[in-house]
Parts: structure tokens; sequence; C-alpha cells
């Protein structure tokens, strides 16, 4: 039985974090933290957990957490936990880290996207990027894990059976996302407000965003040269859920056969990726409507027969596949428990 400790409980992934492994068999959570629900019980954030566990949020301690923990998840706020971070990794205790601080390999990029000096460069090294349908190998060797962003992940599992095969244009990549509020986290600020919030379909950050970065750097380690990723994400009216819409130009023509071999070949006996084309019904493409509460990152495509350009799409639940769900399947890998134990749940429907 492995103990787990939850650093930064009270957010919506920590608090997803909680509610999977509250259903683990092999896992027993001993400590959960929050600041700002100190001594509080954990249903007072997250009232779903109501009847489930009886335990009490603390401040953190990182003596005694580790004192008592095998793996901790740390689920704090970007450029937070990076100034505590060698605490935790000098007592040798499992991280599975959830934040942005240890997702680029160049420290010289926190202050690029993120706007600050990384504290702790040395330890970027360290730490496997947490997606194992590229890495599954390196997390089962490693200590340190770095749980990939939401829009980040989805839209590095579409591209990557075709950045592989180098049957696209690197240089030319344009992601269209949608995202929904709890993607924002569970601070509220005016944009938030449900009068500002009702009904948006809202680009937020159109240029520059930060999950650029890791795009680009995973799927350049794929293709082994510069990829160039556009991306502009949007707020939309929903609470869950992402959709990357993303057009690709292929280098050469490309018929529908060769991009369904290239995603098998890629994704072969992977739980956690479905395709998604289907000529019946109303549910032809991916839907995020359709993945909320899973684990699954479900990937379609279509070929514009006039401009010969590729679109592909895909959903995830940016709560499960986005943040909680991805850092449970890299515990599952690196302690060598069944992958999908704790996170095989159906998608709801309806919802």
């Amino acid at each position: 039985m492995t103990k787990i400790g939850i650093i930064g409980g009270s957010g919506y992934a920590g608090g997803e974090v909680i509610r999977i492994l509250s259903r683990h068999e092999d896992v027993e959570i001993e400590s959960v933290t929050s600041r700002n629900y100190a001594e509080e019980y954990l249903y007072r954030a997250h009232p779903n957990l109501r009847g489930v566990t009886d335990l009490k949020f603390e401040e953190l301690d990182a003596d005694k957490i580790t004192k008592k923990c095998d793996l901790v998840f740390t689920s704090l706020p970007h450029g937070v936990i990076a100034k505590e971070m060698r605490t935790f990794y000098e007592t040798g205790v499992r991280i599975i880290d959830l934040s942005a601080d240890y997702r680029l390999n160049n420290p010289q990029d926190y202050e690029k996207w993120y706007g600050y000096e990384h504290p702790d460069p040395e330890l970027l090294e360290k730490f496997v990027y947490g997606v194992p349908e590229i890495y599954r190998d390196k997390i089962k060797e490693s200590k340190v894990i770095a749980s990939p962003g939401c829009m980040a992940v989805t839209s590095i599992l579409a591209l990557l059976p075709f950045v592989k095969n180098d049957v696209i244009n690197h240089e030319h990549l344009v992601v269209d996302s949608k995202i929904g509020s709890s993607g924002g986290g569970n601070k509220p600020n005016i944009s938030t407000h449900h009068s500002e919030r009702y009904g948006v379909v809202r680009p937020y950050k159109p240029v520059s965003h930060r999950h650029t970065a890791e795009i680009e750097q995973e799927l350049s380690l794929a293709a082994k040269n510069k990829v160039n990723i556009s991306m502009s994400p949007h707020a939309v009216n929903i609470v869950r859920g992402i959709l990357c819409t993303i057009h690709a130009f292929p280098t050469t023509k490309i018929t529908t056969g060769e991009v369904w071999k290239m995603l098998r070949e890629c994704y072969k006996d992977e739980p956690f990726i479905r395709f998604i084309k289907d000529r019946k019904g109303i549910h032809q493409y991916p839907d995020p409507k359709m993945v909320i509460g899973s684990n699954y990152c479900d990937i379609g495509f279509d070929i514009d027969k006039f401009s010969g350009r590729l679109v592909i799409l895909a959903a995830t639940d940016n709560l499960i596949k986005g943040a909680a769900g991805s850092a449970v399947q890299c515990m599952n890998v690196m302690m060598k428990y069944p992958e999908t134990r704790g996170i095989d749940s159906v998608p709801l429907h309806p919802v």
C-alpha cells in the first residue's frame, strides 16, 4: 500500500486527485494540505467528497509529510512549489507535480513564457514529462514527474503521429482550443463572475499562450527538428472539457487510409486513446461532452479535399486527462500498478 500526500489539495485538480485516489485499491491518502482550509474537513472545499473521507486539511509541513508518505502530488500555483521542491526531492520521496514548474527543459523558457526566473534550474533535468503515451519507459524508472498542461497534452497527443511520420509542415501548425471554466482554477475574479462568464466564446490569450512552450518542446523532440505552434485558446460556456481543432498542412498529398494507419500505429494498445470518426449520428468527431469524467483523449480528423488541409480534432476532460488523471496514470506506471487502475471510469452521458 502506497502512502500518499497531496500538497495543495483544495483546488480543482487537487480535488480530482483526492477523488480518484479515494477509490484506488493500492494507495492510502495520509495527508492533504491547504493553507486556506487547514483543520477543515476535505468536503468543505470539495462537497462531492462528503461521506467519502474523514480527512482534514493540514498546514504544509514538508518534514512531517515526507516522513509518512511514499509519494506526494504537488498541486500549487505556478512558481510556488519550485521554491520548495528541493526540500522534497532530497528526502527521496516520489513526486508528481501538477504545476508548470518542471515541464520545460530550458530554464530560460520560464522567463520567456512565465515571467519568472526558475529558482532551481538544476532540478529541471531530473523530471520526466508525464505523458505515458510517449515516456512510459522513462516514467517507470523515474522518481519525479512533471504532469503536463491540459491544452498541451491534448494538442501533443493529437499531433504526435503526424509529426513523428514527418508528413506535415512543422513550421505552420495552428491550434485552436476551446476550454471550460474549470481550466481557470477556483480563485474567482471579474472574468469568472457569472454575469461576465456565462454564454461566452471568449478569446483570452490569442497569442503566446504558455502551453505553446510545452507543445513545441515535446513535438520538436519527437520530430528531431523545430516545430512551430500558433495557438489560440478560447473560454467557452462549459465547466469541464477541452476541444482542440488543429490545422495542419501536409507536405505531400495524404489519404484517409494513411492517416488511419499513422494513428493506429502510434497508439496501438493505448488504453486511453480513442479514435472518433463516425459516418452516422451526431457524434462523428471528438466532443469534450463525451469524455467528461474520464481519462480518455478522443482523436479524430478530416481532410479538406479542396485545400489538402488536415484537420485534427482532440477532446479531453481538462481536470482528468488534462490534470489529475494523467498524474494518477503516471503514478500507476511509476509504481508498477495496472496503468488503468482508478482511472478507468466510463464518461458520463448525458451531462
